[in-house]
């Protein structure tokens, strides 16, 4: 409520605002004026005769009191009507009772004007305070809604300069910003978005966000996930193509707004140019590469070394022994066993150089963790290691080469079983999945990791076993790289190891990623 309003409540209180808000100057000449009409009124019946042929004028002037009663009630309320009410009547009933013939009998007429001089006195003041009250209650109204409309303008000011101040801020990120309601048509665009699609705002608004690109990328149906309540928010890297035939390397976030009351408003789609990125990472994954060739060379050649130094020093041994067939049996089983060995090498440096391509198709994963622990629970019980599988209710297919897959499960228990040695323990297969991927984490209670040892683990020719190839796990990696997914590892000393695999979800490959 205004300042005004305030005063105008202030002068409520005392039932006239007019009293309140007049200046005492003006209240006194108020007063002054009555009391003069009083006077007046009443030395003009005293100083006329009471004759008979001057009744009418007496009566003229009784009329005449009702001047200044209706001018208090006019200025001063009911009360004031009140009060000059009775003062004229008091003036009036003495000479009314003397030269008037009384107050009653005949004459009670005098009697009857001076409760009409009461009557009229607090009837014409009630109307005018009425009257007070409405016009002040419309003043109070007439202000709070000024005040109200100030307010509502203030505010319209403060949201258009909040909106310009996001518009500006909007404008100047360099990833492209798109809005979309509800419904999956585009509200918004900013001026990065248009750079990037090769479109204008008029030509974006408001088309669905699949019709923005000749190939989306799975774009238009990560979007109906978040949308839907599937997923919050999804982060992905995908390619796409505009209308204009340009090809985008994109990182693509899309997350879901909503208001106060949880109502879904839409989503923001948040499209990051990666094109110099992945670029730059191909260039790196290059010279990564060539760095990973010269330590597979270095570990080929310590590899095949001994191998062939034994089977030189067997051969050696061959000439020297004279035809004994016995002696020559024992050196051609060492050849063997040496040939084995390096036939192993190479198989393993094959299956890392040239992996064959995964044959990818909709795959049950709890069949082949069926078939993994089948494999393994054997090798497993004969080190007294237990194997636990624990699966979600309707875990989803995967899009995988199931023997691929089972090659790196069945590496991963295997290295889990040989982790923890004589000791034994227990190795927790685990699965389950979210809207995107299928996650698989192969967790052993063996001595752990050291960082060192961990930044290595997936490094070809690193081993921690004596007899290992070291190619292994590099192998794992390579294949879950093939099929779209990737790999993680947590371990530290003392607290066990755990490898963690995620592969996308049959029904979503292709869309998000």
């Amino acid at each position: 409520m205004g300042e005004k309003a305030a005063m105008i409540m202030r002068g409520r209180g005392s039932g006239h605002e007019r009293r309140v808000t007049r200046p005492g100057e003006a209240v006194r000449h108020d007063v002054v004026l009555i009391v003069l009409l009083l006077a007046m009124v009443t030395a003009l019946h005293l100083f006329t005769t009471s004759a008979p042929e001057m009744m009418s004028v007496h009566l003229l002037y009784r009329k005449l009191y009702y001047v200044p009663i209706i001018y208090a009630g006019f200025v001063f309320g009911w009360r004031g009507g009140l009060i000059v009410a009775v003062a004229a009547s008091l003036l009036f009933g003495p000479h009314a009772h003397t030269s008037m013939g009384g107050l009653v009998g005949p004459h009670v007429d005098n009697l009857y004007e001076m409760v009409m001089f009461l009557a009229v006195g607090f009837l014409f003041g009630w109307l005018r305070d009425l009257d007070e009250r409405k016009a002040f209650d419309l003043r109070r109204v007439s202000l709070e809604l000024e005040d109200a409309y100030h307010t509502l303008e203030e505010r319209a000011i403060q949201l258009v300069t909040i909106q310009h101040y996001m518009q500006a801020i909007l404008q100047s990120i360099t990833s492209g910003v798109i809005t979309v309601g509800p419904d999956g048509s585009v509200a918004t665009v900013n001026s990065a978005a248009e750079r990037a699609l090769g479109m204008s705002e008029d030509e974006m608004v408001p088309r669905r966000l699949g019709a923005l690109f000749r190939d989306g990328g799975g774009l238009d149906a990560a979007l109906r996930h978040v949308l839907r309540g599937i997923a919050d928010r999804l982060v992905s890297e995908t390619t796409l193509e505009t209308m204009s035939g340009k090809t985008l390397h994109a990182r693509v976030s899309i997350a879901r707004m909503r208001d106060d009351q949880g109502r879904v408003l839409g989503a923001v789609v948040s499209i990051e140019d990666v094109s110099e990125v992945r670029a730059l990472t191909d260039q790196l994954i290059r010279a990564d590469r060539l760095a990973a060739m010269g330590e597979l060379t270095a570990g080929v050649a310590h590899e095949v070394r001994n191998p062939l130094g034994i089977i030189k020093a067997s051969v050696q041994l061959v000439e020297e022994s004279g035809g004994d067939p016995k002696r020559m049996a024992e050196v051609t089983r060492v050849i063997k066993q040496e040939i084995d060995r390096l036939d192993h090498v190479i198989k393993a440096l094959l299956d890392f150089g040239r992996p064959s391509a995964p044959a990818l198709r909709p795959t049950d994963v709890g069949a082949v963790l069926d078939d993994v622990v089948l494999f393994t629970r054997r090798f497993a019980r004969e080190a007294s290691v237990a194997i636990e599988v624990e699966r979600a209710e309707g875990l989803s297919p995967v899009m995988a080469d199931a023997d691929q897959l089972k090659q790196v499960l069945v590496n991963l228990v295997s290295n889990a079983v040989q982790a923890m040695g004589e000791t034994g323990g227990t190795i927790r297969v685990t699965a389950y999945d979210d809207a995107r991927d299928v996650y698989i984490s192969v967790a052993d209670s063996g001595p752990g990791m050291a960082p060192e040892v961990m930044e290595k683990v997936f490094d070809p020719f690193f081993s921690t076993r004596d007899g290992g190839t070291g190619l292994g796990l590099t192998i794992v990696h390579r294949i879950i790289d093939q099929h779209g997914g990737h790999i993680e590892v947590a371990s530290a000393p003392g607290a066990g190891t755990t490898f963690t695999v995620a592969l996308p979800v049959a029904k979503e490959r292709g869309e998000s990623r």
